[in-house]
């Protein structure tokens, strides 16, 4: 279970150091092997490789022929990059995930249970501010009665 959110700094070649908590959870999970691909809301989601492979099922068993599951197909499984940690512990983004992302020096990993978030600093603060706007605080109907 992948929770917390962490300031993390990227070096210039774009390594980024995985907090020692959850790096031996992604070594117990998945001996290290990730998947991190694009998300349409402009950051980049990293999974252990075990949880990614039925969503890539998933997402190529959609129609090729219908527009939004071929976009949907063409960002998340177009993008999908196998890494690996390194001996430090560390995952390298690639160039074209760190542009799409906008990925700069210091960049925020979100925990979301079975996967993670990698945001740049500007966008983790403009979702924030999204998210505390009044208008965005409205539950979606399968949440409807939920409580904390």
């Amino acid at each position: 279970m992948f929770r917390g959110a962490t300031s993390l700094n990227m070096d210039a070649k774009g390594r980024l150091a995985v907090p020692a908590k959850h790096r031996d959870a992604l070594h117990a999970q998945s001996e290290g092997n990730l998947v991190l691909t694009a998300h349409p809301h402009r950051c980049l989601l990293l999974y252990p490789q075990p949880a990614w492979e039925p969503i890539q099922a998933k997402m190529m068993g959609l129609s090729s022929f219908d527009k939004q599951s071929s976009a949907l197909q063409r960002l998340l499984v177009g993008f999908a990059e196998d890494i690996e940690l390194d001996s430090a512990g560390r995952l390298l983004v690639s160039p074209v995930l760190r542009e799409f992302a906008q990925l700069e020096k210091q960049v925020m990993l979100v925990g979301q249970g079975s996967h993670f978030e990698l945001w740049s600093m500007d966008a983790w603060r403009a979702q924030l501010q999204q998210v505390m706007d009044a208008d965005a605080m409205s539950l979606p109907a399968e949440l409807e009665g939920f409580s904390l």
